[in-house]
């Protein structure tokens, strides 16, 4: 995270995902539980991502630019037991939300919220050191894995199987409301691995993840797919098209994904000023149509050489074709 300094090693975030995967056994979280988390993309949404499958939980990922009655929705349809979230954006007070939805957060000890509208929500996590009626802190959280042995984190890990869900996301709601999908563990992590083939990620690329972590793009397709091959991811917690570009240039960032309107803007900044991104190399680009004149400027402006077409959907983990690399 080079805006705030913060970089892991793997072997450094594998004991971040550990210590809060035994925090979230003390918070009772069990095998087959869904937990949701509503942020940016910030280091917690990682640490969330990879603790809650090490415990065989569901992660539901939650959409940060929701409204009320968008998150009211998701929250009553997901099931979920716990949700991690942060205190807000600067368009969007996430905290106020969740208290307006559920105002029992103000007279409950944390753990122990009993909510009309999501009888299931037992614990709300604030990522942050602030400390709020009826929520755990993110450090709460990791102290109360202290009590854990790692022997029974392992214990737990080994029961989980490859066809176990792992992951719920919402479809888009393009024919009527967003519907529910359960993906694997097989699912996503055959996705993953199957897309760095296409983009011959190595260990030697460098990824910036300017894509949401709440859409498969960013969770699979971005995180999980460095990890497949021990890449190393560089997210942006929120999409901007400086923020994107001096991040690959500072970075050196060699992998780029990205919608076709980031993409747009992405050009529209390298008009207004100049940054090295001749790093990049390769990249996926999906989600909507895009005219082939866009991709050439892609590869001629952007230097992305080896970038990737793919399509695909919620319910395939998520692409279901993909361009290769040398085609």
């Amino acid at each position: 995270y080079p805006a705030t300094g913060l970089r892991y090693t793997y072997k450094e975030l594998q004991a971040a995902c550990n210590q809060f995967a035994k925090g979230l056994m003390k918070l009772g979280v069990k095998k087959g539980d869904h937990l949701a988390v509503w942020a940016t993309n910030v280091p917690e949404w990682v640490i969330t991502q990879f603790a809650s499958a090490k415990l065989g939980a569901v992660l539901i990922a939650l959409n940060y630019s929701f409204e009320v009655l968008e998150l009211e929705y998701q929250l009553m349809q997901s099931d979920a037991k716990t949700l991690v979230m942060m205190e807000g954006t600067t368009d969007s007070n996430f905290r106020h939300m969740i208290y307006e939805l559920a105002p029992e957060l103000n007279e409950c000890q944390p753990g122990e919220l009993a909510a009309g509208r999501f009888p299931l929500l037992k614990n709300v996590i604030m990522i942050g050191g602030k400390r709020h009626p009826g929520m755990f802190t993110w450090d709460d959280v990791l102290k109360a894995g202290e009590s854990i042995a790692d022997e029974a984190l392992a214990e737990r890990n080994a029961t989980i199987d490859p066809d176990d869900p792992v992951v719920m996301v919402f479809t888009s709601g393009t024919t009527s409301r967003p519907k529910r999908v359960m993906l694997t563990h097989h699912n996503i992590t055959a996705n993953a691995i199957a897309q760095a083939d296409c983009m011959n990620l190595t260990s030697e690329d460098r990824m910036c993840i300017a894509v949401p972590f709440f859409h498969c793009m960013g969770a699979i397709s971005s995180n999980l797919c460095c990890v497949s091959v021990g890449a190393t991811m560089v997210p942006v917690e929120t999409f901007d098209p400086d923020k994107v570009l001096r991040t690959v240039a500072k970075e050196r960032c060699t992998a780029l994904h990205g919608v076709p309107s980031m993409f747009i803007m992405d050009l529209e900044q390298l008009e207004k000023d100049s940054y090295d991104i001749s790093s990049l190399r390769t990249g996926i680009i999906a989600g909507d149509m895009y005219p082939p004149d866009l991709i050439k400027k892609i590869v001629d402006v952007m230097h992305m050489r080896d970038i990737i077409t793919s399509y695909g959907q919620s319910e395939a983990s998520p692409c279901i074709t993909s361009t290769r690399f040398d085609d």
